[in-house]
């Protein structure tokens, strides 16, 4: 299958003043090694860009300490990392145009950042150690301060290695001052799966994971549904929607807001509310398929912006991607499932109107079949279609790797962080740019660009992230009206930790 993807304006990107100082140190050896001039988060451009952006003149101001916490997880108390010592971070919201001025302190045993997951923002506060920022190292204090350009559901996260798969994540909300949705109450819900502290550490898995499939040692036990577990790594997991494999990793946990489905978080309405869903989906390696057993939801925006409301049984969320949904309540309690796709788990939540009985774990439902859609299937609304135009600049991303070394890339080759200017995709500020996502693998990926919406086709969804299925393609345009160094990557985290990076680079 493959999807057209044209574009209009972006809704601009805000970009500012000054970027760490050791990365205006490294930035122009970096130029200097390729023979490229590049817009740097350093150049005067990018504060040209942040103040052209709408701005109410309120300032959000927060603040936000990354550090070990200690918390029960299935009965079993556990040491993690995490922000303000929850396991689900709070929920950051502000009105579009509000600055918002965050002030990160980094107690954690080793450097952190935050990235601000589908935001269009300056390309200086977007969080990636080594091409926007430098690292806030421990015991230190970084401040991001950047303008909420547009409306929708985002989330914010480490960008550093595997800190992501502990529980530095939280969802960031940026109201529509003309909001056209009609919608009685609103419940934020974030996906996880989990393993620290369980059946080892995030890096544990990634140095297991990297061995291969050559070390079939460790295994420990198989599922009739969820493939076959051999340490950290998962075998046989299989998705026909996601078209074969649905994941590398097992995980003895899955949560929703935090919570396992030993005590699931219970949301308090009234019969006949409807109820905004605001889903995220923050999780490692796991697609989540979520609905509620005979009853319709309304989807109406993907990844932060609108699309035709499509009435649908479930909607499938790929890592990186949210989900706005609309839910009339029933009487009685009204489970919300989350199924880990093709991993034959789940986790889910309730909703309760104060009458009836909740259902016991073991009579929920453990498929939801029917109409089933992901984000990159809708239909954009019209008010954010892309005008069509003839691309200025067209890049080809084959997304290459496998399972057997476990040596993800992409065109070949396997990211180093330490050389972000080798293999770039090269741009210019006001281009239409079109990116062919090639999938060469066995495996799905959801692909993420930093900094940018893209629109799938004509009249597609606009995205940030969409799921790239085995030997498909997905074409996307964007337009580029955000100068700096972008970051593209799978957002599975053990792909791009393995290589499945690089950048999109904007050059003078």
């Amino acid at each position: 299958m493959t999807y057209q993807f044209n574009r209009r304006s972006f809704l601009g990107l805000s970009i500012a003043t000054t970027a760490a100082a050791a990365l205006s140190a490294c930035a122009p050896k970096a130029q200097n090694s390729t023979g490229v001039s590049r817009v740097l988060p350093t150049d005067p451009l990018i504060a040209e860009v942040e103040n052209l952006r709408p701005s109410t003149g309120k300032t959000v101001t927060k603040t936000l300490k990354a550090e070990s916490i200690s918390t029960a997880m299935a009965g079993e108390k556990i040491t993690t990392w995490g922000y303000d010592k929850k396991l689900v971070a709070p929920t950051l919201r502000g009105m579009v145009g509000d600055q918002l001025n965050l002030n990160l302190t980094n107690e954690l045993p080793e450097s952190t950042s935050i990235h601000w997951h589908g935001l269009a923002l300056r390309n200086n506060a977007d969080g990636v150690p080594g091409l926007t920022q430098e690292a806030v190292e421990t015991a230190t204090s970084y401040s991001y301060d950047f303008k909420l350009a547009h409306p929708g559901t985002y989330w914010y996260h480490s960008h550093v290695e595997m800190q992501r798969e502990r529980a530095l994540y939280g969802a960031l909300i940026i109201d529509d001052p003309q909001e056209p949705l009609q919608y009685d109450k609103e419940w934020v819900i974030v996906l996880d799966d989990w393993l620290d502290g369980v059946t080892g550490t995030p890096d544990e898995a990634m140095k297991e994971l990297a061995k291969g499939m050559a070390p079939m040692s460790g295994m420990s036990h198989g599922s009739e549904d969820g493939g076959m577990v051999m340490g950290h790594m998962l075998m046989g997991a299989t998705s026909d929607f996601l078209g074969g494999d649905a994941g590398d990793v097992a995980y003895p946990l899955h949560l929703f807001n935090g919570t396992t489905i030993e005590k699931p978080e219970v949301f308090m309405a009234q019969p006949g509310d409807r109820v905004r869903l605001r889903i995220v989906n923050a999780a490692g390696d796991t697609a989540y398929r979520v609905g509620v057993p005979k009853q319709k939801l309304i989807v109406t925006h993907t990844d932060g912006f609108p699309v035709v409301h499509a009435e649908v049984d479930a909607v499938v969320l790929g890592m990186g991607e949210r989900i706005d949904a609309l839910l009339t309540i029933q009487d009685g309690f009204t489970p919300l499932l989350a199924l880990a796709e093709g991993k034959a788990q789940m986790a889910y939540g309730l909703i309760a109107t104060g009458t009836g009985t909740a259902p016991r774990k073991g009579d929920l439902p453990t498929a939801l079949t029917g109409e089933i859609v992901d984000g990159g299937q809708l239909t954009a609304d019209p008010s954010v279609n892309l005008a069509v135009k003839t691309p200025d600049q067209v890049h080809e991303l084959r997304l290459t790797g496998g399972m057997e070394n476990y040596d993800w890339g992409i065109n070949g080759h396997r990211f180093d962080m330490a050389k972000p200017f080798e293999h770039t995709f090269d741009l210019k500020e006001g281009q239409r740019v079109e990116v062919k996502f090639i999938n060469d693998t066995d495996m799905w990926h959801p692909m993420h660009i930093h900094g940018h919406t893209f629109q799938i086709g004509q009249s597609g969804a606009r995205k940030d992230t969409v799921i790239v299925r085995p030997r498909e393609t997905v074409t996307v345009q964007f337009n580029a009206d955000n100068p700096g160094q972008w970051l593209t990557h799978c957002h599975n985290a053990y792909h791009a930790e393995r290589g499945m990076m690089g950048v999109f680079s904007y050059v003078k």
